[in-house]
């Protein structure tokens, strides 16, 4: 289980370093296997240059080594993401993940050749992600497949179509060395069974310890186990995107005392409603909040 790191802001919208690196912390001590840093649960596109290179920074600094560093490197303009797999400094960076580009709406050919010139750019591996839902356009499995055939550094994708058949068809007829991870933490129980690897987790951050033992069981076979866990969390799954991504788990980790619920524009925290409907959960799953 990988958790995809949100980023806290204070009341004047800066970011809370001190409380990003409690986060670092409750995550290192928790059983997270990776972070992923910079991904779209951290807000990455309201961030500057100077707060992406501080947050990568100090995160890796804080985590040094003890557990790998997935870091989000994607956009909709392939030239300045090859520029940057080029020039930046990658130091303490295990793998880079890379979103579908979102807005241009590129054919599957257009998708094929933004990520044969990004895996020409960087001897780093590169996990891919769909998520069609935000990008406006799904990577088909007959792409995903064609990449990860010819790129020996396109070693996984983190897959959140919502399209239970296409991951099957990616899992069935992929390479044995790319993997298949969950980008849905409500289909990770059954994507495992079909043979995925894991997930990278938005709830993680919230209960790190609880996730990854539900993902090791079921990858272990223990699917009886693996899913009363599942069933757990079944309605924070519901409440986590209900009012928009990393709103839900931002609320969750402010009850929970870790950090303030403050979003960059143009986010805004859940309603009342949601709030107080994940304030319940949380108090029948006897979370002190």
């Amino acid at each position: 289980m990988g958790v995809a790191l949100v980023t806290p802001f204070k009341e004047d919208d800066s970011v809370d370093f001190d409380a990003l690196m409690r986060l670092v912390d409750y995550q290192l001590q928790n059983n997270t296997d990776f972070l992923c840093v910079l991904g779209t649960t951290a807000e990455t596109p309201t961030l500057t240059c100077e707060e992406k290179r501080l947050i990568q920074e100090k995160v890796i600094e804080r985590v040094n080594g003890k557990i790998p560093i997935l870091l989000g490197v994607g956009g909709n303009d392939t030239r300045a993401i090859v520029n940057e797999l080029k020039t930046g400094d990658f130091k303490g960076v295990n793998a880079i993940l890379s979103v579908v580009p979102y807005y241009n709406k590129p054919s599957q050919e257009g998708i094929y050749q933004h990520y044969k010139a990004i895996a020409e750019a960087t001897e780093l591996p590169i996990v891919l992600y769909n998520v069609p839902g935000r990008t406006g356009v799904n990577m088909t499995a007959e792409t995903t497949l064609r990449i990860a055939r010819e790129f020996k550094n396109v070693i996984a994708i983190k897959e959140a179509s919502g399209d239970i058949t296409q991951m099957d068809d990616i899992i069935k007829n992929k390479p044995a060395d790319f993997d298949v991870i969950s980008g849905d933490d409500g289909i990770t129980f059954p994507l495992i069974t079909l043979g995925a690897v894991g997930v990278i987790s938005v709830i993680g951050n919230a209960f790190p310890r609880e996730f990854s033992r539900m993902t090791r069981l079921a990858l272990e076979g223990d699917f009886t186990n693996a899913r009363l866990i599942h069933h757990k969390f079944t309605e924070l799954f519901k409440l986590l995107f209900v009012d928009g991504n990393p709103a839900g788990v931002k609320s969750m980790l402010n009850m929970m005392g870790m950090i303030g619920n403050k979003l960059r524009l143009p986010l805004v925290p859940t309603r009342i409603t949601t709030f107080e409907a994940i304030r319940k959960v949380l108090n029948e799953l006897k979370i002190k909040c």
